[in-house]
């Protein structure tokens, strides 16, 4: 089994976020959880970058290609495994869903803020409501963890966390992270008061079309 992978970048691929990490000759195709991706990204990663990466495999009878998951710290992989606790949600599905950062979803599941929960992609009010059942009292430490390294857009764009779901929504539309960055800020810059999700989305639609 693999535990963590140690080499150069291959290829980055930012619309599926996967990495291609060269190891001694072997490429190793790794998903990478959004909040990963986005923080490689704005610390300048790019290809023939150096990258060491915790690994979580998978492989079963009725998944019997393995599927590797990065991370760049052990708590993170550690959490991971308890996301997988839960009835519904299976390794691609919790890779897909990790858009936040680790400590921001452990919180809202120690505090049941389920409406937190299903602004993460393929998580419905149901299965928000498995997580808190089966994790609440759990996840308790990570949800303390400073999560170092991990930016967002600088605080006086307002709330980062809306302005971060926006950004994701326009990548899984097929733009790219940096492209979706620019246009959230854009809008931003010239309407300080928009603060809903969806007033920021049609205002990019309609520079789009403009």
């Amino acid at each position: 089994m693999i535990n963590y992978l140690n080499g150069f970048i291959r290829r980055l691929d930012e619309t599926d976020s996967r990495v291609i990490i060269d190891v001694g000759g072997v490429g190793y195709e790794v998903v990478l959880p959004y909040f990963v991706m986005r923080s490689m990204l704005d610390e300048g990663k790019t290809e023939t970058d150096s990258l060491e990466l915790e690994i979580y495999y998978h492989a079963s009878e009725r998944q019997p290609k393995p599927i590797l998951v990065g991370f760049k710290k052990d708590s993170e992989r550690s959490f991971f495994e308890k996301l997988l606790q839960v009835e519904d949600i299976g390794v691609n599905t919790a890779a897909r869903a990790l858009v936040f950062s680790i400590s921001t979803i452990a919180k809202a599941i120690e505090d049941s803020d389920t409406s937190q929960l299903t602004r993460m992609p393929g998580i419905g009010k149901r299965t928000a409501d498995k997580m808190v059942a089966t994790l609440k009292g759990r996840v308790a430490e990570w949800a303390l963890l400073k999560d170092e390294g991990y930016s967002t857009i600088p605080a006086n764009k307002g709330n980062t966390d809306i302005h971060n779901e926006v950004i994701e929504v326009l990548i899984n539309l097929g733009h790219k992270r940096t492209d979706a960055k620019e246009k959230v800020e854009k809008v931003l810059e010239s309407n300080e008061q928009i603060k809903d999700a969806q007033e920021i989305l049609r205002e990019v639609f309609r520079i789009e079309r403009s």
